[in-house]
């Protein structure tokens, strides 16, 4: 079971790298400045740099950098919200929108590889053992 769990998280690693690379190449970008593009395009109730680093456990310095490369290419708007200096709210901008269809694309095809052949029950059934996963993750980190 163990060696099968970490085989299987490579392999998810490999399939989602597989689908996404050619997606930063093509609008030369680096995987961590897509990655925080759709991130945001994927979760706007979490639009911080901090939530971005505390939900993925990127590091700071690699999102820090990922945020002035797309600031300084007029793809991500970054304002503080009133009165808090210390948070960055950010915002994909118009023109990340074509790489952002093309990104959201590359996850679709990744998840449908990835779930090809399942039943409609076995899909639940995996997102059920995934979420119970991640929580006892969670939950065991805390400790």
């Amino acid at each position: 079971m163990t060696e099968d769990f970490w085989d299987n998280v490579l392999l998810l690693k490999g399939l989602y790298g597989q689908a996404l690379d050619p997606v930063a190449q093509r609008w030369a970008l680096t995987r961590m400045e897509l990655d925080l593009l759709l991130f945001l395009h994927n979760n706007p109730g979490h639009a911080t740099a901090a939530e971005a680093v505390r939900l993925r456990q990127w590091s700071k310095s690699h999102v820090s950098a990922a945020v002035h490369s797309l600031r300084a290419r007029g793809l991500l708007d970054v304002r503080h919200p009133q009165g808090n200096r210390k948070t960055l709210r950010l915002t994909p901008l118009p023109a990340a929108q074509p790489l952002l269809r093309d990104g959201a694309q590359a996850q679709r095809a990744f998840f449908q590889a990835m779930r090809r052949g399942f039943t409609p029950e076995e899909e639940r059934a995996l997102d059920a053992i995934a979420e119970k996963i991640a929580r006892n993750i969670r939950d065991a980190m805390k400790k």
